[in-house]
């Protein structure tokens, strides 16, 4: 039984990669999730991941701090404590990372490249097919 890895998650999911400047407005940003149906962005300068911003960014620190979305720079609250995993590391990892971090998204980075990005639903999903598959092979080999 292979393990998913965060790679074959990818070719499933598509490699679409949504993302915006620092200097944009949070108002762009939620624009751009709104019409991408993403939580999240990644946030790019010259081709260099510099963070993320998420709904979850703009719930915390705009709506809570009485501040504007089209006043606020995503610089000024995107997260810049970037988590990211290799293609090759398995579903379980990425479970583990997000889970001890308290994040929903995970950009792949290979040799300083985004090949996408993964979120907490994808992995779920990824992890309960995979143990579908595990008992369908063993209930095959429990009945031969």
């Amino acid at each position: 039984m292979s393990m998913t890895t965060a790679r074959m998650l990818l070719q499933v999911k598509g490699t679409d990669i949504w993302s915006i400047t620092p200097n944009a407005t949070v108002y762009e940003a939620l624009s751009m999730m709104a019409d991408k149906d993403v939580g999240a962005l990644l946030v790019t300068e010259n081709d260099a991941l510099v963070g993320i911003i998420s709904e979850r960014d703009y719930a915390r620190k705009i709506i809570l701090l009485g501040k504007t979305s089209k006043e606020t720079l995503v610089s000024e609250i995107m997260t810049t404590v970037l988590y990211t995993v290799h293609p090759d590391q398995t579903m379980e990892e990425c479970m583990e990372l997000m889970t001890n971090h308290h994040i929903r998204h995970l950009p792949i980075v290979e040799n300083d490249q985004i090949l996408g990005v993964i979120s907490i639903g994808d992995v779920v999903k990824a992890i309960i097919f995979q143990q579908r598959q595990t008992i369908k092979d063993m209930e095959k080999y429990v009945t031969g």
